[in-house]
């Protein structure tokens, strides 16, 4: 049982986020970075509270949500080493009593893992995409693909920040030029197989490893497409230099930086052929093909977008990159009050749910 008795009761929302045992004793509202979120969710009469988490005191944070109508989380899936294998098993107890959770543990297995762009590759969004879930695959298929089609990315399952992304490019027959996309890497030259073998380490933490072209363009730019469940609520774009080689060393050469991430709302006209797409087409066709129904989309979760090749009449064309539902930040400044709205509309769609008499076969379906 939760401590949501009745629907007079004030709404209250458990933010998640990771920290120690002293940033938990010290968190509030004001001095977190998702201050703009709670002030939203305060306008609309929803009680928000900090709920600092770590694997020490799990019970107390379990305690803590199991008092909430709802729990809106920003975990990254890898963090100074920690991974989200304890959290999710919590968020899915949590869950399964009740509460809200967003995003749910099952759905980031369907939506914010990089298997998710050979499952939807067959949309406007695809390219070639290659998966392999074995070393034995990736031993038999991957080096012909190399050599068939050019420089290919290649990416674990579930990282951030750039962990176990990698551009591989063939200089001979035995021997590839790789570039980690973690900040401050610089290319190498090995062989392949040695290479490969770095890699398959990915597989053995419960892979696939994702295989995708190059994207020619990276030097453009990304996309950042940011969704409140299936609406674009902004865009970001930005340059990058992940993947992109650093400048040649020189006294007078600075090392390459990513540049700002220039944040838009949903209404920026460079990319309402985008927001179109996303709305009325991709969303809807990835929710289909994923088993994804629209009570269980993430409250916030962003798409990006590397461009693709120009088609015949000029336009651009978009090549998605991933998909981020674990943490999503920063945002927007039109996003935290889309999260308070979606946040107060699902605790009352689950409550109501939660308080209503259950049928007399005992069945009630609840947003996950």
């Amino acid at each position: 049982m939760t401590g949501r008795n009745s629907q007079s009761e004030p709404y209250k929302i458990a933010i998640l986020w990771r920290g120690d045992a002293e940033a938990r004793r010290t968190a509030s509202p004001q001095n977190s970075r998702f201050v703009r979120i709670f002030e939203e969710l305060d306008a609309l009469g929803v009680r928000a509270e900090p709920a600092v988490y770590d694997e020490t005191f799990a019970g107390d944070v379990r305690a803590q949500l199991m008092q909430a109508d709802g729990v809106l989380v920003w975990v990254d899936p890898i963090h100074q080493g920690k991974t989200r294998t304890a959290l999710d098993a919590l968020l899915r107890d949590v869950a399964a009593h009740g509460p809200w959770v967003s995003t749910h543990p099952d759905v980031i297995l369907k939506m914010g893992v990089k298997e998710v762009l050979y499952r939807t590759k067959h949309l406007g969004w695809g390219t070639d995409t290659q998966l392999y879930r074995t070393a034995t695959e990736f031993a038999a298929e991957f080096p012909a693909t190399l050599r068939a089609s050019g420089p290919r990315v290649l990416k674990q399952n579930r990282g951030n920040g750039g962990q176990g992304v990698w551009k591989v490019e063939a200089v001979s027959d035995d021997m590839v030029r790789v570039l980690h996309a973690q900040r401050g890497s610089i290319p190498e030259d090995t062989t392949l197989r040695d290479f490969m073998a770095r890699c398959e380490p990915y597989l053995a933490a419960g892979g696939p490893i994702v295989d995708q072209p190059f994207q020619p363009r990276l030097q453009d730019g990304m996309i950042r497409c940011y969704m409140g469940a299936d609406k674009v609520v902004g865009f970001g774009h930005q340059l990058i230099k992940a993947l992109i080689p650093p400048p040649p060393e020189g006294p007078d050469t600075p090392a390459a930086q990513p540049g700002p991430r220039i944040m838009q709302g949903p209404d920026a006209a460079a990319f309402q052929s985008l927001r179109t797409k996303m709305e009325t087409e991709w969303t809807p066709q990835m929710m289909e093909a994923l088993g994804i129904d629209a009570g269980s989309l993430p409250i916030i979760w962003d798409a990006d977008f590397l461009y693709g090749p120009r088609t015949e009449s000029g336009e651009d064309s978009y090549v998605l990159c991933e998909i981020n539902v674990s943490s999503c930040f920063a945002i927007p400044d039109q996003a935290p009050a889309a999260i308070a709205r979606l946040a107060l509309m699902r605790s009352h769609l689950t409550r109501s749910l939660t308080l209503a008499p259950s049928p007399p076969d005992g069945r009630r379906g609840l947003v996950g």
